[in-house]
């Protein structure tokens, strides 16, 4: 059966995991706890892996420096889409809402908010939550806890 096969589960999902490190490893969606810190410059990740693809931004060259500001890139498309700042372009809209970005990949993870399950419910003002992190920071603003 399929739970024989995935015994750990998840209580706030339902999700069904082999092993439980797994288990483990899906609980930070739900916490938001990020255990793993860059050592250069301190930010954290909930994954290993996530941390071990975002160092490669402190160690690739940089050639690609923008004439607007002090920044630099890897690639040239990754220039050409910050310039986009400076003259104030954002050519990516999303369809379902007015909101407009300068880049592909700031679009995608937008839509995510008319898409997305939020099944967790604030008790007092009834707005939706992705996960129980991000409920749990919300409420913060009702009782004015910190």
């Amino acid at each position: 059966t399929h739970s024989a096969e995935r015994p750990f589960g998840c209580a706030d999902c339902g999700k069904r995991f082999a092993q439980k490190h797994y288990l483990q490893s899906h609980r930070r969606v739900h916490t938001g706890e990020k255990p793993f810190a860059c050592g250069h410059c301190g930010r954290r990740f909930a994954h290993r892996n996530h941390l071990a693809r975002h160092q490669h931004v402190h160690t690739r060259e940089r050639s690609f420096a923008c004439a607007r500001c002090p920044k630099a890139f890897r690639d040239r498309q990754t220039l050409r889409d910050h310039q986009r700042v400076h003259a104030g372009e954002r050519p990516f809209a999303c369809i379902r809402c007015p909101r407009s970005f300068r880049d592909e990949q700031s679009l995608t993870i937008h839509q995510d908010i008319h898409t997305a399950e939020c099944p967790f419910t604030c008790s007092r003002c009834s707005k939706t939550f992705r996960d129980k992190w991000s409920l749990t920071i919300h409420q913060r603003l009702h009782t004015g806890e910190r």
